[in-house]
């Protein structure tokens, strides 16, 4: 199969990950006989470098004109601490969102059996979890209307949703429920905010189509507590732009590191695959990054993206092999040897 794979490394440590990612993806496309066509493209910091704009006309072209985009990470210090900043690295990610109608972001939160221990979290609290966050990635507070005004004193930002976003995303998130466990979790905050009741109010509309599926509504300040409690009690949680953001970022911790969470950002005709963490800038050009992440990206993107389920477990399978045989950066290493970024993408390589 010929693969057109964009590939938009970002800022920070997202070069170096997804340079182990492509490694990997690589030694796949040889061992079940692909042909990748990789198509390098600028965003973030990187892109307002170079052409003033994070998230430029020729990169959304290359994107609209693959097959999927392998993404690492947006950010960069010399934005962050500059509040007057008129573009941001970050800009780029929610323009890239909204021009490739990516609307859905999928955020599976699970544990591997030999890092049990590495987690903050007790081993009873965790253990046996295995959830996916669907959070709404294109309405909300984040593209509401912002402003300033009373000479700059005070601000605001509005959130704003339509019933046509809450159904889109709350239809992926019963369909997913239904190959999965069969529960869902509607994370909202109905009691005070209208953009939530207007989201448990169309979520309740699609209960009568899929009557086998469990659905409970659950305020967000609720959940957050209950994450890190008991988290295997989740299955399939929905919830808006903001909410989603933080619940997912707190939800990472289960596992013991933000380096091992995969994600895909999906729309109606194009998906994205990145790992869940930041561009780290403190650890950039060091080759100490966790690749994990970005490597498990790509392993979501062959199955969802390219229906290669045998190619996506030979990934994961390496990638558990790593795990139990220590093969890891120093994030995971625990006072044993740890292996450079680069290190761990080469046998995992070697390995597939």
């Amino acid at each position: 199969m010929k693969l057109n794979i964009a590939l938009l490394a970002g800022d920070g440590i997202g070069p170096e990950v997804i340079d182990q990612a492509v490694k990997v993806c690589d030694a796949i496309a040889i061992k079940f006989n692909h042909d990748i066509n990789w198509k390098p493209a600028l965003t973030g910091a990187a892109a307002i470098d170079a052409v003033g704009d994070p998230y430029p006309d020729e990169t959304h072209e290359i994107c609209m004109n693959s097959d999927a985009v392998l993404f690492g990470a947006i950010g960069h210090p010399k934005y962050d601490n500059d509040p007057l900043a008129k573009v941001r690295p970050e800009q780029g990610l929610l323009k890239m969102r909204k021009e490739l109608g990516l609307f859905a972001n999928i955020r599976p939160t699970f544990t591997f059996p030999s890092l049990i221990d590495k987690s903050p979290l007790k081993r009873e609290r965790i253990e046996g979890t295995d959830l996916v966050f669907l959070r709404e990635l294109t309405g909300g507070i984040y593209f509401g209307e912002k402003g300033r005004k009373d000479n700059g004193n005070t601000a605001f930002d509005n959130c704003v949703y339509t019933k046509e976003e809450v159904l889109r995303l709350a239809k992926k998130g019963f369909e997913l429920a239904m190959t999965r466990s069969k529960k869902l979790c509607c994370v909202d905050k109905a009691n005070v905010l209208e953009t939530s009741r207007l989201w448990r109010e169309t979520v309740q509309g699609l209960e009568k189509e899929y009557p086998e599926v469990e659905v409970s509504y659950e305020f967000v300040d609720a959940v957050a507590m209950r994450l890190v409690q008991w988290p295997s009690s989740y299955d399939v949680l929905i919830t808006e732009n903001l909410f989603g953001d933080i619940l997912t970022d707190e939800a990472s911790v289960i596992s013991g590191s933000m380096g091992l969470m995969p994600s895909a950002s999906v729309g109606e005709n194009n998906s994205l695959y990145e790992p869940i963490h930041g561009s780290y800038p403190q650890a950039a050009g060091k080759d100490i990054a966790n690749p994990l992440a970005t490597v498990l990206s790509a392993a979501m993107m062959f199955e969802d993206a390219f229906g290669l389920k045998e190619e996506a477990q030979a990934i994961r399978n390496v990638v558990n092999k790593s795990l139990v045989e220590g093969i890891v950066t120093e994030d995971l290493s625990e006072n044993k040897t740890a292996y450079k970024t680069s290190e761990v993408g080469d046998w995992l390589t070697e390995n597939i």
